[in-house]
Order: structure tokens, then C-alpha cells, then sequence
């Protein structure tokens, strides 16, 4: 899928509580001050559309719309990127940047070797 802008991220993070989906009033309702313009919203709703994103439900004059994709899906796929760009596919390698610039701890390592641990005995 394609990368998402900020503002397209911003839009789908609000969308995802609701459980129909929202439309670009309630989304702008949401969204931190300022918020864009309503017409800028609108062309953002419609990109995630274009983009696979959300669909869109024509409801009288308006579009409601509705995350195709869920919160879990796009951070597994954001994370994946990421790794892959910038960490030659390796979470070793991601995990031990972490633990470099002192941003995860021995006592988060301990735990994540934990989860790892009661992963492999189910």
C-alpha cells in the first residue's frame, strides 16, 4: 500500500474509534487546532480512498467514510517499512539502535525476551 502523508494519518487515527466510520465534519470535529479547511480534509478523505484506505459510503449529499485498514494492519506494515528501509530487514538491528541511543532499557529487554519466551511454549 501506499505511504500515507501526515494529515492522511492524522484523518485515519480518527476514523478508526468510529465504529461506522465518520464524516469529514466528524473528523474535523477531531482533529487538533487548527484544523485544515474543510475542502482540504475532504481531498485528504479522498486520497485514503484512492489510496485503499477507507471506503466511501454516499449517504445523501455526503460521504461517509469507513478504515478498510486497521490500526493493527497499518502499524505492522508501517513498522515492516521501516525496518526494511532503514534497518537492512533486521529487528536485531532496530532493537539494538534502540538500546544505543538509550530510548529501550534492560528491564524492556528482559521483558521482551519474556514475551518471546511464552510465545514459543504456546
Amino acid at each position: 500500500m501506499e505511504r500515507l502523508t501526515q494529515p492522511e494519518e492524522d484523518a485515519l487515527r480518527v476514523l478508526w474509534p468510529l465504529p461506522a466510520g465518520g464524516f469529514v465534519k466528524d473528523v474535523l470535529d477531531a482533529l487538533p487546532a487548527p484544523p485544515p479547511p474543510y475542502t482540504t480534509l475532504a481531498s485528504t478523505l479522498r486520497n485514503l480512498e484512492r489510496k485503499g484506505y477507507v471506503r466511501a459510503e454516499k449517504l445523501g449529499n455526503s460521504y461517509r467514510f469507513v478504515p478498510v485498514v486497521t490500526a493493527d494492519d497499518y502499524q505492522r506494515r508501517s513498522l515492516g517499512t521501516l525496518v526494511q528501509h532503514h534497518f537492512q530487514n533486521s529487528y536485531k538491528d532496530l532493537v539494538s539502535f534502540f538500546a544505543q541511543e538509550e530510548k529501550i532499557s534492560a528491564a524492556d529487554l528482559q521483558e521482551i525476551i519474556r514475551l518471546i519466551e511464552s510465545k514459543k511454549e504456546q
